[in-house]
């Protein structure tokens, strides 16, 4: 692991590329960069056949030039820092701050790579790169570069467990500005691990970095709480007070004139907010009301349970009786049909035709 700081004051944790892997892309590219140098070899000796042996020369030259030293350059700076061999092992290129690379490193880079890995058949590049802490070549040295892991296995990223719920917000009046960032380091890696540890092995080292820790802020550890929860429980503070400073710098920059912001002091004003006009009240200036002094973030204070209430039977429900049903009067019994009457006599009547 390399802990590397950007031009934000940003410390960036990435790890360094072993030889072997490294070993594995240069080969990747050096063969698939010979295989395109024997073809366009072939074509130009078919090509050239008529030509005087001087200008055979000058483009074997040219070539050997351009396939070999100025194509790994244009791919790794149009590509910020991944060749065919590194994308094939998960490596890249950056720059000592953590930045992607740019033209004039890669030329660095490829520049010294034909005397460490051509002409010496890479011998120069394994010494170098064994001896140094973080494995860089002796291109790498000379252009501020470094080639780092890309691809972590995802059983590897693990988060830090949170403390207990009775030991959040206890140490927000703690000094934390004198622990450095290996200590947090330190810290974080073993929260991370500690699960995989032996007991005794991890009760030995969280006892260690919480002496470490009390001393570098000057208060002791609370007696009665294990060394890992007040491990977790300092370093969540630690990452909620960034967090808090975080939002308060954008939230100042992203809008300007907001309160809290304020112009350069003039010479000799009172307070240092500016120019104030006479008779203007707390000396902040012409109508400017004073800041509201900004409300730190209060944590929650744990409150016990409330006790259960005492049991209480439920009284029974009276049964509702229902009125019996009341009886209908009997149906009217029906009408006869009236009697049929009898026939008309025919009066021999006949209608004209």
């Amino acid at each position: 692991m390399s802990e590397l700081v950007t031009g934000e004051a940003v410390a960036l944790e990435l790890r360094p590329a072993k030889v072997p892997s490294r070993a594995l892309a240069v080969l990747l590219d050096l063969i698939v960069a010979m295989i395109v140098y024997i073809g366009v070899t072939i074509g130009l000796v078919a090509a050239t056949a008529s030509l005087d042996e001087a200008a055979q020369i000058a483009l074997s030259i040219a070539t050997f030039l351009l396939l070999l030293v100025g194509a790994p350059i244009a791919v790794e700076t149009l590509s910020h820092g991944r060749s065919l061999g590194k994308m094939a092992c998960g490596l890249r290129v950056v720059r000592d701050d953590g930045g992607p690379i740019r033209f004039r490193h890669a030329l660095v880079r490829g520049a010294l790579g034909v005397v460490e890995i051509l002409m010496t058949f890479g011998v120069v590049a394994c010494i170098s790169s064994l001896v140094s802490a973080r494995g860089r070549r002796l291109g790498d040295v000379f252009a501020g570069t470094l080639v780092v892991r890309e691809r972590v296995p995802v059983g590897q990223a693990r988060f830090i467990p949170p403390p207990p719920p009775w030991l959040s917000g206890r140490f927000a009046e703690l000094d934390l500005s004198a622990v450095p960032d290996g200590l947090w380091l330190a810290v974080r890696q073993y929260l991370t691990r500690m699960q995989q540890l032996d007991p005794q092995v991890s009760w030995a080292m969280a006892e260690q970095l919480a002496t470490d820790l009390a001393n570098r802020t000057g208060t002791p550890a609370p007696q009665g709480i294990p060394p890992a929860a007040y491990l977790a429980a300092v370093a969540q503070e630690r990452q909620a007070r960034e967090a808090r400073r975080a939002f308060a710098e954008h939230a100042a920059s992203s809008v300007p004139g907001a309160p809290g912001t304020f112009a350069p002091p003039a010479p000799g004003a009172p307070h240092g907010y500016g120019p104030s006009a006479p008779g203007a009240p707390y000396g902040y200036g012409q109508g400017y009301a004073p800041p509201v002094p900004h409300q730190g973030y209060v944590p929650p204070v744990p409150q016990a349970p409330a006790p259960p209430a005492p049991y209480q039977p439920v009284p029974p429900v009276p049964t509702v009786m229902y009125p019996p049903p009341v009886e209908q009067a009997p149906a009217p019994a029906p009408v006869p049909p009236p009697a049929p009457t009898a026939e008309r006599p025919s009066t021999g009547f006949v209608p004209p035709a």
